[in-house]
């Protein structure tokens, strides 16, 4: 919830640029995906989305990270 909430540029994705339709790789918020994450900056982009790669780190990070957390957690007891 946090990296949602957060504008962090963390995770692989690419840009398309408007005029052109090139593709530019850089990294991409969570942030950005929600309604509140417009950025000005972005009016030069007309898509942005997340790689293969960036789907795995943001499933590990969302998911995995917590579940190891509440594991460790639950060993400890």
């Amino acid at each position: 919830m946090i990296l949602t909430l957060l504008p962090l540029n963390l995770f692989p994705g690419e840009y398309v640029v408007k005029e052109t339709g090139a593709v530019i790789e850089g990294p991409i918020s969570l942030y950005s995906f929600t309604p509140w994450g417009y950025d000005p900056d972005m009016a030069y982009f007309s898509d942005f989305y997340l790689t293969a790669k960036g789907y795995a780190f943001a499933a590990c990070m969302l998911i995995g990270f917590p579940f190891l957390i509440a594991y460790r957690i639950s060993l400890r007891k």
